[in-house]
């Protein structure tokens, strides 16, 4: 299952640098995770500082 990024998001960004997908991207009060390209490897959970993405599972 893709990951989503909630409402907890700072918009730092550090997940969109790490995401080897390039899926994610600044959306208009978060950060937004295009799930169609997501491929779960939880890459953008590991590097967020106040653990904003979550499992979609």
């Amino acid at each position: 299952m893709a990951y989503k990024i909630s409402e907890k998001c700072i918009s730092c960004g550090a997940c969109a640098g790490a995401c080897p997908m390039g899926c994610i991207a600044r959306g208009e009060d978060r950060y937004v995770i295009d799930e169609e390209v997501c491929i779960s490897c939880g890459t953008c959970a590991g590097v967020c500082p106040v653990e904003a993405p979550e499992s979609n599972d």
